[in-house]
C-alpha cells in the first residue's frame, strides 16, 4: 500500500512540458515507499512562458524538497540560481534546484555525472583516459564536463553546428585548464570513451553519428538515447567488440546523486530498478 500524502509529506516538483514522458515519478515514488521516505515526485506541466515566475514560487513552498528541471526548462533554470555547480556552469543548463541557506536557490546538473557513475562502475578509468563526445548540446555539455571533472586527459567534441562544439570547448578550457581539447573532429580511433550525445538513433534510418569502424574494440561506446536500450549506434559498436552503456543507464546512475542533493536516503541503481514501477 502507497504512504498517504499528508500534510508532512515533501514535496520534489518535476518541472516541464509534456509531462506524459516523464519518467522520475515512476522511479523515485516506489522507491520512496518501499523504504518509508515521506517524500513524493509529482510531475508539474509548467509552460516556458511561466517557469521563471513559477520556479522561485514553487520553492518557497514549506514543504518544498526540491525540484527536478527539464525540457524545456534547463537552460531557463541555470540563469535563475543563486548558486550554480561548475557543472550548470560548464552547460549553461540545470537539472536539479533545491533551496540553500537563507532561500537562496542552488542548482546542479546530473546528466553528466549518471554517465561518468555508469562508466566507474563498469569498470571502466576516466582519469588520464581520451574520449569523443559527439554532440555540444545539454546531455554532451553535461556528460563533457563530468569527464573533465573525474580527470579526464583529453577530450574531442563534435557538433554539427561548429560554433556550438568550440563554444563548449572554451567554457571547459576555463574550468578545466590542464584538459586537452580538440574541436571539430568526430575521429574516434585512439579514444577509451566514444559517446553519442545527439538525438541521432531515435528513428529507425537514422545516421551514424560518427564513424563506427574508427572506434577502437578496447573501447567503451556510450549513447544518451533513452527511446530504446539499444541504438543501432550501440549494436553496431558491439557488434566490433566494444562494450555498451545505453541511456538508461545514465538515467539510473544520476538518479542517487539526485537524492544526496535533495538530502533524501541513499539508493544504489539495482534497488532502483527492482523498484521502478516501469519497464526497464
Amino acid at each position: 500500500m502507497s504512504l498517504p500524502v499528508s500534510g508532512r509529506t515533501r514535496l520534489i516538483a518535476h518541472l516541464g512540458v509534456p509531462t506524459e514522458s516523464f519518467r522520475a515519478p515512476s522511479i523515485y515514488n516506489p522507491f520512496f515507499e518501499a523504504r518509508g521516505v515521506d517524500c513524493i515526485v509529482v510531475p508539474m506541466g509548467c509552460e516556458a512562458a511561466d517557469f521563471a515566475a513559477f520556479l522561485p514560487l514553487v520553492t518557497r513552498l514549506r514543504n518544498f524538497a526540491g525540484a527536478l528541471i527539464t525540457m524545456p526548462h534547463k537552460a531557463a533554470a541555470a540563469g535563475l540560481l543563486d548558486e550554480a555547480s561548475v557543472a550548470v556552469q560548464v552547460c549553461g543548463a540545470c537539472n536539479a534546484v533545491r533551496r540553500g541557506a537563507g532561500g537562496r536557490l542552488v542548482g546542479d546538473m546530473f546528466d553528466g555525472d549518471g554517465f561518468v557513475r555508469g562508466v566507474l562502475r563498469k569498470g571502466r578509468r576516466v582519469a588520464g583516459a581520451s574520449a569523443l563526445v559527439v554532440g555540444a548540446g545539454g546531455a554532451g555539455s553535461a556528460i563533457a564536463a563530468s569527464l573533465a571533472g573525474a580527470g579526464l586527459a583529453r577530450l574531442a567534441l563534435f557538433d554539427a553546428d561548429p560554433q556550438a562544439a568550440q563554444r563548449l570547448s572554451g567554457r571547459l578550457r576555463t574550468h578545466f585548464p590542464d584538459l586537452e581539447i580538440a574541436a571539430g573532429t568526430n575521429e574516434p580511433a585512439g579514444c577509451d570513451i566514444v559517446v553519442n550525445a545527439t538525438p541521432l538513433g531515435m528513428r529507425p534510418g537514422d545516421a551514424m553519428p560518427l564513424p563506427v569502424d574508427r572506434i577502437a574494440p578496447q573501447a567503451l561506446v556510450g549513447d544518451v538515447v533513452l527511446t530504446r536500450d539499444e541504438t543501432a549506434f550501440l549494436a553496431a559498436a558491439r557488434a566490433r567488440g566494444c562494450d555498451v552503456q545505453v541511456g538508461g543507464d545514465m538515467l539510473f546512475e544520476q538518479i542517487p546523486a539526485y537524492l544526496d542533493f535533495f538530502g533524501l536516503p541513499a539508493a544504489t541503481p539495482e534497488t532502483l530498478r527492482e523498484l521502478a514501477h516501469e519497464q526497464t
